[in-house]
């Protein structure tokens, strides 16, 4: 039953001493003006329907609001149109709203297409539309190209001109889509050559932003000698994220668990953010850089909300979805990209052999010279040292001429607390004539009685402060196998051959506390030999060998301006004999200087870089070495690039006796991302599928384990086989226990995936026993005290 729209008194005009004014008095009082508008039309039709009615009182409420609505919407829009020019697609324009110009010439009427009331812009501005050029400019870019194919001259203009309104600074667009480029490969070649390129850029176009650039891409604000340190915990970046992005704590936290990593939560986060306040400034470099070091010096009173403004800053600037993920990863100082500090170096020797900056003036390297150099060329025909590669700890050891010593780390971490057995050690192997010394060489564990080599694990036992001699429970000896300084004199620009040589002659030996790596000299003719060496090596507990290049080569000319000898070569030590005095004073320099500056070359020593003149091999890289078929039963979500699959996974082996399973080791290394994907899905715990095949959401009875409780438990069903390089104790793991130790299990070191067995069932699985087997087999392989001796060794090892 329709409703008494007659008792509706609003809309009775007779009940109002007032006149009301309607649309048609509007629509009148407009035509009166004799203006002819766009919108006369549209007004018209509009009116029509109230045309048609006796009155407005016999519509519904609901009705006349909607064609009052209607009415009023259409008369905004049109005074829109009338007034506002059609914007240009190609330009971006600021929504703005604007009066009609009752004085402009008459505008014909536009076809009805044309005055389709539009979709009204909001007063915001999108992220993805804020500086598209620069950003195009420094995606189109190809950074990972050959450094000698790379051409600078045809991006540095257009860069340069983009960064022009920055005051010249590069942006952190720039450096963002290197870390793009960077972190979508695993080739070290191609990192290597995008940061190299990356570089070249930043040296022709903007050297002040190298710097930063550099610290920026190695997590890191200041060198180690300044003590300089963000201390920003993860809530300060929590709440940035929430505040710039708009999101709560339970979104954050789920999207955090979906990733695993900051900075993808970042780039989730700003992802979701649509628009912003204000046109965001473009970050820089240097201001990146700048920011962190604000965050750093930050002390006191009130650092903390400083702290957070600068973070917020930072978010608030980032354009897009990379650059907040950077940001965070940077604030985290866990880029994640394989730009180390050793990747950086050469990176940046090979950027500076190709461009200079403006106004710099040494001479570049030609890229046809380059493209001759090859690496088997350099090294074809070379004399090399393969030495011992020792489980234990890498020492370098300092000893001025007052008898001071001190040790350090590989790290430069100070050591001289943790071994005061080497320092007094000291006095008993200088020989004659020496003074002062750096040598290096490794810390291994050994029985002070035999000789016998011990585990790394032994050494890490002990105590690491403010030992005292009387209180060591672990006995150390000392290989040494290089000699870096003497009596005042740097040997780093000597071949490798003549550093080992001094090394030997000037210094004691002190049974099971001092001696020299066991080493073989060979060349690539002695392939047999060599093989037998590192057998020999990882039988006595060893890791693998070291091989090393012994002499430079003499056709490699001087460089510099001083003289040097019409041969090329480099005037040999004179080695001073023992019984001379020498610490009062010589007759004889010990190392005379030489008289040039010769080129550096394989066999010098460099110090802090990893050259292809040491090369290392693991026993571990080796297949020849005894593999055990174990049982996947557990998985932690992976971080990272992981965080979508299950890594690493729980190992275990079987106890024939009970029928359990004893788990043994963590793994995370041999996967391909192919296995990871298949591996989830075969063990799918229903996050994202609703549904769990082959999981278990507790522990099953039939497993030990009493470690750290994984993500997800699997429903045994698979056997893979494991490579590895050790087989160790553990407190942690069970495995074995009471086969070889009443306290402690077995696990493995180093375990590597290998492939899984198709052919086997799991009671075809690798036991307890099989393990304690082959510990007993590893044990029974320690080395005697005439295998540890130094010297060298013949071809057929005998001494």
């Amino acid at each position: 039953m329709p409703s008494p729209t007659k008792k509706r008194k609003l809309n009775d005009q007779s009940s109002s001493g007032v006149q009301s004014r309607s649309l048609e008095y509007f629509f009148s009082k407009q035509k009166q003006k004799g203006t002819s508008t766009p919108r006369e039309s549209l007004s018209e039709a509009a009116i029509a329907p109230l045309s048609n009615e006796a009155n407005g009182s016999e519509l519904t409420d609901e009705e006349l609001a909607r064609k009052l609505q209607a009415e009023w919407d259409a008369e905004v829009q049109n005074e829109r149109a009338a007034s506002t020019p059609c914007p240009d697609p190609t330009k971006e324009s600021t929504p703005q709203l604007s009066q009609p110009d009752e004085s402009a010439a008459p505008a014909e009427p536009p076809a009805p297409t044309v005055v389709v009331p539009q979709e009204p812009k909001k007063n915001t501005l999108s992220l993805s539309s804020v500086a598209n050029a620069e950003d195009t400019a420094s995606a189109t870019v190809p950074l990972d190209q050959s450094p000698l194919t790379f051409d600078t001259s045809e991006f540095v203009p257009q860069l340069k001109a983009n960064w022009a309104a920055e005051g010249g600074r590069a942006s952190y667009a720039f450096l963002t889509r290197c870390f793009v480029l960077v972190n979508g490969t695993q080739s070290r070649i191609k990192i290597v050559d995008t940061l190299v390129n990356c570089i070249r850029v930043l040296i022709e176009a903007d050297p002040e932003s190298l710097l930063p650039a550099v610290w920026l891409a190695t997590n890191a604000i200041s060198p180690p000698y300044i003590s300089l340190e963000l201390g920003l915990g993860g809530s300060a970046i929590s709440k940035a994220l929430r505040q710039v992005c708009g999101l709560d704590n339970r979104a954050l936290k789920a999207i955090y668990d979906k990733h695993g990593d900051a900075g993808d939560v970042a780039f989730k986060a700003k992802k979701k953010q649509s628009f912003t306040l204000r046109k965001p400034k473009p970050l820089t470099i240097q201001a990146v850089y700048q920011s962190l070091v604000k965050i750093a010096n930050s002390q006191g009173h009130g650092s903390g909300e400083a702290k957070q403004r600068i973070v917020d800053r930072l978010l608030q600037d980032a354009r897009g979805g990379e650059e907040s993920r950077y940001i965070v990863r940077t604030l985290c100082q866990h880029l994640r990209i394989g730009a180390v500090k050793t990747t950086m170096l050469i990176a940046l020797s090979r950027a500076f052999v190709l461009s200079r900056p403006p106004g710099a003036e040494f001479p570049l390297r030609s890229v046809q010279d380059l493209q001759r150099l090859k690496k088997d060329e350099l090294a074809e025909g070379r004399d090399f040292a393969c030495e011992f590669k020792y489980d234990g700890q890498r020492a370098q050891i300092h000893c001025d001429d007052k008898g001071k010593v001190t040790i350090f780390s590989r790290h430069l971490e100070l050591m001289t607390d943790k071994y005061p057995d080497l320092v007094a050690l000291m006095p008993k192997i200088r020989g004659e004539g020496v003074d002062s010394f750096i040598m290096e060489g490794e810390v291994v564990a050994v029985d002070k009685e035999n000789g016998e080599l011990k585990n790394f694990q032994t050494l890490s036992n002990r105590a690491r402060k403010d030992v005292a001699i009387g209180s060591v429970q672990v006995n150390v000896c000392m290989f040494a196998f290089d000699l870096m300084f003497l009596n005042g004199q740097p040997l780093l620009d000597r071949p490798f051959r003549e550093r080992r040589e001094l090394l030997r002659s000037m210094f004691l030996e002190v049974p099971h506390q001092f001696t020299w790596v066991k080493n073989l000299d060979a060349t690539s003719q002695d392939s047999e030999a060599v093989l037998d060496f590192f057998k020999q090596a990882t039988e006595i507990k060893c890791e693998g060998i070291m091989v090393k290049i012994l002499d430079n080569l003499t056709e490699v000319p001087y460089q510099g301006d001083e003289a040097a000898d019409a041969d090329g070569e480099a005037e040999q030590p004179k080695i001073q004999s023992k019984s001379k005095k020498g610490k009062t004073g010589k007759d004889e320099e010990v190392i005379p200087k030489k008289k040039g500056r010769r080129k550096p070359l394989l066999a010098t020593y460099e110090p802090d870089k990893r050259l292809d003149s040491w090369l290392k091999v693991k026993k571990d890289y080796n297949s020849s070495f005894d593999t055990i078929d174990m049982i996947p039963v557990a998985g932690w979500h992976g971080q990272g690039r992981k965080a979508k699959w299950w890594s690493p996974i729980l190992m275990a082996v079987r106890n024939e006796e009970s029928g359990s399973f004893e788990v043994v080791c963590k793994c995370m290394s041999g996967f391909t991302d192919a296995f990871y994907k298949a591996n989830r899905e075969f063990y799918d715990d229903g996050e994202e599928t609703g549904g769990r095949n082959n999981t278990r959401a507790r522990k099953p009875a039939f497993v030990e384990y009493s470690g750290p409780v994984p993500d997800v438990w699997f429903e045994p069903q698979e056997v893979w086989e494991m490579a590895f390089a050790d087989i160790t104790l553990s407190p942690t793991y069970t495995a074995a226990i009471g086969l070889v130790s009443e306290e402690r299990g077995l696990s493995l070191r180093f375990p590597r995936f290998l492939k899984k067995r198709e052919d086997k069932g799991l009671d075809e699985a690798s036991t307890n026993e099989f393990l304690a087997g082959l510990w007993r087999k590893q044990e029974a392989k320690a080395p005697t005290k005439d295998s540890n001796g130094g010297g060298t060794v013949d071809d057929d090892f005998e001494e």
